[in-house]
């Protein structure tokens, strides 16, 4: 039972892994950055393009390839050794940035745009063989530790990216900078890949179907055969639905809503990327490296509650007196205002609940798929979760088109967010109330719990006896043990007057 995942980076395991993903997350986002305030700033405008369509372009050229690829990526994720693969991919990297430095040079939006689109391939082929290959390299007891870890540097690398990536490119040797940054960045990730272990072919005989529309809806339809799989993966997709509407309005928030500048941009990225990586730390805590969904139906209600108080927040910002009228006002002004500190508290409630909601199920969706098929499944989920942050865009663009205000946007994904919470409790109504009465003990009772790794070696066929007398005894089994035969606990909650409770029971 593993309780504290960073054991895992003292393995050779993970540690290689954990290192190539952080810098290819890192190589990306500085990159997609970069070439974004470029064209908003001297490139586009001078080729004479509209800056912000060309921000929407360059968004729809990154996730093409997750479209187009994905289905050709898991079926070679599965086929092939997975090592030697990813570090095939990370060579091609390394070409990738030097033309990329090539095209801040030339400053030839062109020759960026066609790495932006290969750098989503890079990225479409990378990410099934990134969560295909944990289980392969880790315990059970240690996969939602890892997902967490990789969850946590994925969200910082984007951070440090993209506030990297923005500040330096418009400095005096910017162009220069960003280059070999990224060339270093590049052949670092090169060098981690070659120490990941070996993992073995999982499907070595697999023909390789080249029709990526047969293929995406084969990939589907498997994921879709495994009712606990795929319902895993649409929960992924709507969290990337619901964070990326965040993201992607955070830098209007802060000059539309909080009168701010750039710093304040940054401030709540910031807030946001911590908060999931928190969340992706807090989640192994509490499940002690069980697989389990047991925190997602209260995560997911929790993130509604920080959602919908956003909003109010949103209409109580105050702008510091000494702020000069249509001024911007940096983060040191913003947060000098007791009440705006909300609006962080929001943030990083609903990041950190977001954390909480999304490892458990990539561990789900990793365990419960055939280790022959594990990685096509995992590019079908890349596919939805693709078509999710479309949605994202497009259904943002509708709200606003329909006259809503951004924080009234927030507000409608908010309540769409309270439905899943909803439709979550109703699939884990036992899980929702074991986390409830747990965090209650734990609070009331500080209850502590030795040898469960014992209970959950024996198995199914279990017989837990009580070895005193208590009203307690019913709630703190129900509570801390998945019993699943009803008449031992339906008999125990008859004795101690826990009736109350019979919901335990259910599942």
């Amino acid at each position: 039972m593993q309780e504290n995942q960073f054991h895992l980076f003292k393995t050779e395991r993970f540690l290689p892994l954990f290192i190539t993903q952080f810098l290819g997350a890192f190589n990306d986002n500085i990159f997609k950055n970069s070439l974004v305030v470029l064209i908003t700033y001297e490139t586009g405008v001078r080729a004479g393009w509209d800056p912000a369509l060309l921000v929407l372009v360059a968004a729809g050229i990154f996730i093409l390839p997750f479209f187009l690829f994905s289905a050709m990526a898991g079926q070679y994720a599965d086929k092939l050794e997975k090592s030697a693969m990813i570090s095939k991919i990370k060579l091609a990297e390394i070409i990738l940035m030097v033309l990329a430095s090539l095209g801040f040079f030339l400053g030839n939006l062109y020759l960026l745009m066609t790495v932006l689109f290969l750098m989503g391939t890079q990225s479409t082929f990378f990410g099934p063989i990134k969560y295909g290959i944990l289980p392969d390299h880790l315990e059970e007891d240690e996969l939602i530790g890892g997902n967490g870890l990789i969850e946590m540097g994925t969200f910082l690398a984007i951070l440090v990216g993209t506030i990297m990536g923005g500040l330096l490119i418009r400095t005096e040797f910017g162009i220069a900078i960003i280059s070999i940054l990224l060339l270093v960045v590049s052949v670092l990730g090169y060098l981690s890949s070659k120490k990941i272990p070996r993992a073995p072919s999982a499907a070595p005989d697999l023909k390789i179907n080249y029709n990526f529309i047969t293929e995406t809806l084969n990939i589907l339809g498997k994921a879709k055969a495994k009712r606990r799989v795929f319902l895993s993966i649409m929960g992924i997709s709507w969290f990337w639905l619901y964070g990326a509407t965040y993201l992607a309005q955070f830098p209007t928030f802060a000059n539309e809503i909080l009168s701010s500048n750039e710093e304040v941009v940054t401030l709540l990225l910031c807030t946001f990327s911590i908060g999931i990586g928190m969340g992706s730390m807090i989640c192994n805590k509490l499940v002690k490296g069980m697989v389990t969904a047991r925190f997602v139906p209260l995560a997911s209600l929790m993130m509604t509650v920080f959602s919908v108080d956003l909003y109010f927040a949103s209409s109580s910002v105050i702008t510091p007196m000494s702020n000069v009228v249509g001024e911007l006002y940096g983060a040191k002004q913003f947060l000098s205002e007791l009440p705006n500190w909300r609006i962080i508290a929001d943030l990083l409630g609903i990041a950190i609940s977001g954390g909480i909601y999304i490892v458990p199920l990539y561990t789900i969706m990793q365990t419960e798929s055939d280790a022959a098929e594990r990685s096509r499944i995992i590019a079908a989920n890349n596919i939805l979760n693709a078509l999710f942050m479309v949605v994202s865009a497009l259904g943002s663009m509708l709200l606003f088109m329909a006259g809503y205000s951004l924080p009234e946007v927030f507000l409608a994904i908010a309540i769409a967010n309270g439905f899943v919470a909803i439709y979550i409790c109703q699939l884990l109504p036992q899980d929702l109330v074991q986390s409830i009465i747990r965090v209650i003990l734990r609070t009331l009772y500080r209850v502590e719990i030795t040898g469960l790794e014992n209970y959950r070696k024996a198995g199914r066929s279990t017989v837990i006896i009580a070895n005193h007398t208590s009203l307690l005894d019913a709630l703190l089994l129900g509570a801390f043990c998945r019993i699943r035969s009803l008449l031992p606990l339906t008999l125990i909650l008859l004795k101690s007057g826990g009736c109350v409770l019979r919901l335990l029971s259910s599942n």
